[in-house]
């Protein structure tokens, strides 16, 4: 199939190199004329393991990225991979999906025939039926449901930033909501080779699609928490809490999946999927009591963490090693991690910090150019530069680099206390730490 792709974010790079890599001709569109150079140039615009060797393997043969949405018209069908970032109630701002509707409906009004609109974006019910459909419709002059005019599907993304390939070429399901069986049938064949070595290929309506994304990061946010909110009282009482966790998550009902206690969820999905659910329940009449509970717990870890660091060192004027930026190792995304909460807990306690991440400082920038110049915080480049002359050592990200620090790193601090958020794998005794606490353990 002849492909067109709207977005080249996390989920939109990823799926055009993956699609190109089955044989599909794929051509992403992007308004940002930087990103359409690298991929053209062969490289990936977002750190994410296997990406950037198959954009350098496809590009300007299957692969091919453009600011023209004409593209379009010389495709089979078209997925909207689209940012829908959050108002400041949780609710979202569909304003980029709308812009990005009436160019693509512009652009379809030149082509003849049928052609099948995709959104991949999370969105919630509704959303691809009564906002997306019409926008397009109207823009492009074609009906919906018409010969030779749209159809609608909604195919959510369940990729996870670190494994985000992995998670595309063997998924565990694959969900689909059309307007038509032909649609359906569409995304049957080109998800067939998946289908046929992995995935469950779960078709339903279009709304249910929408809700069924949404109901799985609730699901295991309300885990994560619930995970950690057992952590905390475990450490309450003395007890190891992964010892505990490990045994329960041997109940098949339950499964060893996220049942790592810690500093919590981030990233750009599950903070704001949660929220948005939220807020779309209250619009509809109905208080969400249990999610509330559970961003509340979550939002608490970071500085559960730094009261834990607080009963070793004096904070207030001291330097603070803080290890890890981004909000989960195998990616340099940043929004919504953790550390960034636990640094901003620091700074306004009067500590200095001192951050260091293998991947994720150039993000940061990008991401929350605050941080650039914010009084009070620096950056190392490597581990040994962050821990020099500290007072403490905070781990917020389980990069696997930090598995193997040993006494000769942390040699380098005034005092060598590190409270670990992550459970990262390193034995005490043999790094010569004066102390070693973990927040939940």
């Amino acid at each position: 199939m002849h492909i067109s792709i709207v977005g080249s974010g996390y989920v939109g790079t990823t799926i055009a190199a993956c699609l190109a890599d089955l044989g599909h001709e794929v051509t992403n569109i992007e308004i940002d004329e930087t990103i359409v150079e690298k991929i053209n140039a062969g490289e990936a615009p977002i750190h994410e393991p296997g990406l950037e060797e198959r954009i350098a393997e496809h590009a300007g043969t299957r692969l091919r990225a453009t600011t023209d949405y004409d593209a379009v018209c010389d495709t089979d069908l078209t997925f909207l991979c689209l940012p829908t970032p959050q108002h400041d109630d949780g609710s979202l701002d569909l304003s980029i999906m709308q812009a990005a509707s009436e160019s693509l409906g512009d652009a379809l009004a030149a082509k003849a025939g049928s052609h099948l609109v995709v959104v991949k974006s999370t969105v919630l019910p509704g959303t691809t039926t009564d906002v997306v459909g019409p926008i397009v419709s109207e823009r492009s002059g074609k009906a919906i449901g018409a010969p030779d005019g749209l159809e609608l599907a909604m195919n959510p993304e369940f990729l996870r930033m670190g494994t985000a390939v992995e998670d595309f070429l063997e998924p565990e399901k694959i969900v689909v909501g059309a307007t038509s069986e032909d649609a359906a049938t569409t995304l049957r064949v080109l998800y067939e080779p998946m289908v046929e070595t992995s995935a469950s290929f779960v078709e339903t309506g279009v709304r249910e699609a929408e809700l069924i994304k949404y109901a799985n990061n609730a699901f295991l946010a309300s885990k994560v928490s619930l995970v950690n909110e057992l952590g905390n009282i475990a450490k309450a009482y003395g007890v190891d809490a992964y010892e505990v966790l490990e045994a329960v998550g041997l109940d098949d009902r339950i499964s060893d999946r996220f049942m790592r206690s810690g500093l919590g969820w981030g990233g750009s999905c599950f903070p704001k999927d949660v929220n948005a659910l939220r807020a779309g329940a209250r619009q509809q009449g109905y208080e969400p009591a249990l999610l509330d509970a559970v961003v509340k717990v979550n939002d608490g870890q970071p500085r559960r963490l730094v009261d834990l660091l607080a009963q070793h060192v004096d904070i207030e004027g001291s330097q603070i090693a803080v290890l890890g930026l981004s909000f989960k190792p195998g990616t340099d995304d940043v929004r919504d991690s953790r550390a960034l909460v636990v640094i901003d807990s620091l700074l306004e306690r009067g500590a200095t910090v001192v951050a260091y991440d293998p991947v994720a400082r150039d993000a940061l920038d990008r991401q929350y150019p605050r941080y650039t110049d914010l009084e009070g915080l620096t950056f190392a480049d490597e581990v040994e530069g962050a821990l020099e002359g500290a007072d403490g050592a905070i781990v917020a990200t389980d990069w696997p680099e930090f598995d193997d620090m040993d006494a000769s790193v942390f040699e380098r601090m005034a005092h060598k206390v590190l409270v670990d958020g992550r459970r990262i794998d390193i034995e005490p005794e043999r790094a010569n730490l004066d102390v070693y606490e973990g927040l939940t353990w």
